[in-house]
This record gives C-alpha cells, structure tokens and sequence, in this order.
C-alpha cells in the first residue's frame, strides 16, 4: 500500500483551501520534499498566514513560499477555477467554509458542495490521476450509545441536522460521484484539528481565549488529531495504491476538558474551573444569538456547538492505523507545540 507512483513527484500538485489551516501546512509539506504545487486563493485571502505557517518550520519561509504558484479564483466560480488545472494531475481539495451559525447555511451550501461539484467536474475533464478531499467526523454516522464511531456508520440527517455536517455530507456525495465516473479519490474524516497560524477561527480560538482567561468547561468527548498527523496521512494515502476509500483521522478521544486543562497548562494560564451543564450551555448561546440580533456581532457559541460540547462520541482510528501503518502524535505533544507557535506568534 505505500509504494509511490511513477509520476507522483515529477508532475504538478493543486491545492485548494492553501491559506487555511489544513492547506498552509499541507504546502509546506509539499514544499519541503521538491514538489511543484499550484495553490488558489480569493482575492480576500490573506497569503501572510502561509508565510507565517512556514515560519513555524523553517528558517527561511520567504524562499519556500516564492516556489508556489499562486492563482487567484474561487471554487464556485468554474471559469477562474479552470485555468488552475492546467498541467495538474494531483488535486488535495481542502477548501472549505467552517460555520455553525446558521445564518451561514446557504454560503456553506455553495462552498462546501457546488464548490466541491466543480473542483472534481474540473479534475475528471483534465483527467486528474488522483484526488484527496479533506472531510470532517461531522459526515460520519453515529451508531448506537457507547460503540465506536468507524467508517461504515451510515449517516443519518436526523442524528446531524446541522448545516456544516450537511454540506460535508453533500460535498462527498460530490467526490463519491466522481469516483464512479473514473476519477481516483481518498477521503479523510478529521476530527478536531489542532495546530498553530490560526488564532482567531476553529481550534485555534481556544488558545486566544484560555489564555485571555476562560472559566467554563464542558465534559463531552470526540475525537482529536494534530494538524501534521492530517497532513502526513494525506500524502501517504495519496502516494499509496489506495482509492475509493474514507479514513478517519483521529489521534486521541478526549474531553474538552481535559484539551482546555492541557491548553492552560501549555500555555501557563488558569485552567477553566466552572464546569458546564447542559442547560447552562443552553442559556448562553440564546443569549449570544440575543446579542447577535442586537449588535450584529458574531456569537461564541451556537446552538449546535453548545449541544455538541456535551454529546460523548468516540472514533475509531483502526483502519488508517492498519492501511497505511501510521502512529499519531500524543496530543499533549501536539498542544505543547501549538502553544509553541502561540507564543511566537504573540
């Protein structure tokens, strides 16, 4: 399963998605090894945080970040997307919109599906060799209580009747038909990505505010997974014979208290001390949605994130661990390391 192919390092890689988490340290893995990588970007996009990513790395991210070729268009826009094909025959698909705020659901909606529709539409008519497409654990089923969540759980709108787990859902419905038209796919199911460059979105909020000082905590479990571990487990399957398939990429199941307690503690602040209870989550994010209508502000906390805070879902890693015989780094190590790059970047 891990042999490469042929061509694999000789011919041209795309990226989508290169100035968020996932992608920026995606490029930089590319980078690193000699590949040639072409990255799309919006005319919004900030391309300081790649250098910024780099920088975690390298003592020289001026130099490796001249070697992408950058194009600027938008995955739901065919025509600026088109030309980014152009001599690719590797696609890593990790654009995406990220929201638990459902005023945001039609926006996801065109990013996570139309978007999807068209980068592999794109790749099956330049005949693209392989593609791997950056899911989340919000498109896997959930079984029966207190079983291990894996791949073959079907999902079920009824159990992730939420936007974002919609539209990853529809997203890979999009990839699962481009594999039946001839096109090559892989895709990974993350759970909750950690890792550094990103302070003020996803995961990475929580280094903002526990370090600024956050008092609750919340006792609910899922799966989590250093953004590295991502990112190397991409390129493997991508190098491997592997196709048609989904993995999970955890790292460990663990309470968001015990992340909250291991952040505090790597970055030298107050661990969180009042422990909340579900309807305690549910006053606040009627409050922060209260706080929205009035001030236009963005909420903290939504609906869906203070229900998920408490849910206990555990994922299985068995079968990325068995295909591709990887090891996952212990997430005190991965929080020890963002906190790292918290620091630098403070």
């Amino acid at each position: 399963h891990l042999y490469a192919k042929k061509n694999y390092f000789s011919t041209m890689i795309l990226v989508t998605g290169g100035t968020g988490l996932v992608g920026s340290h995606l490029l930089y893995e590319l980078l690193k090894t000699g590949q040639k990588v072409v990255a799309v970007h919006r005319e919004s996009s900030n391309l300081e945080v790649v250098k910024n990513v780099f920088s975690y790395y390298t003592d020289a991210p001026e130099a490796l970040f001249k070697k992408i070729q950058w194009l600027e268009a938008d995955i739901t826009d065919v025509v600026s997307l088109e030309k980014a094909f152009y001599g690719v025959k590797y696609v890593y698909h990790c654009a995406a919109l990220i929201s638990f705020d459902a005023d945001d659901d039609y926006q996801m909606s065109k990013a996570n599906i139309e978007g999807t529709a068209n980068v592999v539409n794109l790749s099956i008519s330049n005949s693209i060799e392989k593609l791997c497409f950056v899911s989340s654990i919000a498109a896997i089923g959930k079984p029966l209580s207190g079983q291990e969540i894996t791949e073959k759980d079907d999902w079920d709108i009824n159990d992730s009747n939420y936007g974002y787990a919609i539209t990853k859902h529809g997203a890979e419905m999009e990839v699962w038909r481009a594999s039946q038209e001839g096109l090559d796919v892989v895709i990974v199911n993350p759970g909750v990505i950690l890792g550094g460059g990103f302070w003020q979105s996803g995961s990475g909020k929580l280094f903002s505010r526990i370090y600024k000082g956050l008092a609750f905590y919340t006792t609910g479990v899922t799966g989590f997974i250093g953004v590295e571990d991502v990112v190397k487990a991409m390129i493997t399957l991508m190098e491997s014979q592997l196709v048609n398939e989904r993995f999970i990429l955890i790292s460990e199941n663990l309470s968001f208290k015990d992340i909250l307690f291991g952040i505090a503690d790597a970055l030298n602040a107050k661990r969180p001390h009042i422990k909340t209870i579900p309807w305690m989550s549910s006053f606040y994010w009627r409050l922060e949605w209260l706080l929205k209508v009035i001030s236009g502000k963005t909420p903290l906390l939504t609906r869906h994130a203070a229900r998920a805070s408490h849910r206990n879902y555990r994922y299985s890693n068995e079968k990325i661990k068995k295909e591709i015989n990887c090891e996952f780094t212990p997430l005190q190590v991965v929080i020890e390391q963002t906190g790292k790059q918290f620091f630098k970047d403070l």
